[in-house]
């Protein structure tokens, strides 16, 4: 089986610089949907005709099991497949597909698929409101005769509910010649790919249809105000799917997954959280509300509190994290963690049971096992120039508003008093205090505001 997504469309109606077929849904472009659905075929060739914005697509779509065919100009649907003929394996079954069509299933493609077995077939759907779309027009016994374009369409013609959505599969020893016999002798001017189900009637051969469960599988994107229905059509289909598996969500409409969420069992998600990249919740995770969680792997049990924002970050097991929690690229934390409200990490490991409970920074440090980082701390890892590390081993205490000014130790069960300013290693089991000595004035005057 050959596969060919046509993506040369230039999207005049999106109003961007960017190829309408790179627009993301769900995370992922447009184009990059169909092209995962094309590979669980797994055909023999995907082919894709590419143009308006060309090397732009290239460059983001870069698999190297892809054939690329440009489209210059664009002169239609049939243009576009005569630009892929030379291509495409001779024998089997060519299957249609549109890079702007994101969420047609697999499972309605097999049915297409199995439906061309031995023909053409080609996917429709009943709408309410067909306007704008090519009419399936069926001969008294009910069997596909044509298909006519919105423009080309007769009064009557109009009428039809039954639409074609392009997606077909047809079999490509037949290609060449059906192909090499189409007209732009139309409205448009173009080289209509559905003139081909004329030529296989003519010819005598059956076309079949397939229909998809729903017509949010053959919705294609034109508009910002299209892809925004496809944005909640897209998220409602993956929090169906989370509950299918027992995730329990507070409300299926207000969540937002970009990428690939993996759930363990008996996890909870609050409203309006976001998940980008690749997240893992493991079993009994709690996720409070308006969370933010790109690539990032959370421990069985673990808490998040609302606002909390985890980006490539790992929490262990039971942690405890937020509200107003902002953990950075490379922090990793032991079971029993807790980090508060208004703390923030960056490439930091803290142990088993350590906590930083408000107010602090902790970037480029190692933590032991059981420390208390308390409120006002923060570690000075950056010179300007370069980043250092700051090590605090297990049972440390250390106290409010302190500085750690990197690189620096502090030793197994210190103890760094409230306000130090640590500037060498403090040693174990020894209380390290850095402040100026208290004075009070006398006689002192606040000043006063000059009244002019």
């Amino acid at each position: 089986m050959n596969i060919v997504i046509l993506a040369a469309g230039q999207g005049k109606r999106m109003h961007s610089n960017l190829p309408k077929v790179l627009h993301p849904l769900a995370g992922k472009a447009l184009v990059s949907h169909v092209i995962d659905t094309a590979r669980s075929l797994a055909p023999q060739r995907v082919c894709i005709v590419y143009g308006h914005g060309g090397e732009a697509v290239r460059a983001a779509i870069t698999a190297p099991d892809l054939v690329w065919v440009l489209q210059e100009p664009q002169l239609g649907t049939g243009h576009a497949l005569m630009q892929a003929l030379p291509q495409l394996a001779a024998a089997g079954t060519t299957l249609v597909l549109y890079g702007d069509v994101p969420l047609t299933r697999v499972e309605t493609l097999q049915r297409l698929l199995h439906a061309a077995r031995d023909s053409l077939a080609v996917l429709t759907v009943e709408l309410d409101d067909p306007t704008g779309y090519g009419r399936i027009v069926r001969n008294a016994a009910g069997d596909v005769a044509r298909i006519v374009e919105q423009k080309d369409a007769s009064p009557d013609e109009r009428t039809i509910r039954e639409i074609n959505t392009g997606i077909m599969a047809l079999p490509t020893a037949r290609l060449a010649e059906w192909l090499g016999c189409l007209s732009n002798d139309n409205a448009q001017r173009e080289y209509y790919l559905t003139d081909i189900v004329g030529m296989a009637v003519a010819a005598g051969l059956p076309v079949r249809t397939a229909q998809p469960e729903s017509a949010a599988e053959v919705l294609g994107v034109n508009s910002k105000v299209q892809l925004a229905e496809l944005e909640r059509v897209a998220q409602r289909r993956i929090a169906d799917q989370l509950l299918t598996q027992g995730v329990r969500l507070a409300d299926p409409a207000r969540i937002d997954v970009r990428g690939e969420l993996v759930c363990g069992r008996d996890v909870f998600i609050d409203i309006n959280c976001v998940f980008e990249g690749r997240v893992v919740l493991d079993e009994a995770v709690e996720v409070g509300p308006s969370c933010v969680l790109k690539n990032a792997h959370i421990g069985s049990g673990a808490r998040l509190a609302a606002f909390s924002h985890i980006e490539d970050a790992i929490v262990g097991p039971d942690g405890v994290i937020g509200p107003f929690a902002r953990l950075r690229p490379g922090t990793e934390l032991g079971p029993g963690v807790h980090v508060g409200n208004f703390v923030e990490l960056k490439n930091s490991r803290f142990a088993a049971q350590s906590k930083a409970n408000h107010l602090a920074y902790v970037g480029d440090a190692v933590v032991g096992s059981r420390v208390n980082i308390g409120a006002g701390t923060i570690t000075c890892n950056y010179d300007g120039a370069n980043k250092f590390q700051t090590v605090i081993e297990d049972d440390a205490f250390i106290g409010s508003d302190t500085q750690l000014v990197a690189p620096v130790t502090v030793g197994r069960g210190a103890t760094l008093g409230a306000g130090t300013t640590l500037t060498r290693d403090a040693p174990p089991d020894t209380l390290t205090i850095s402040r100026a000595r208290q004075t009070s004035i006398s006689g002192w005057k606040r000043p006063q505001k000059i009244r002019k």
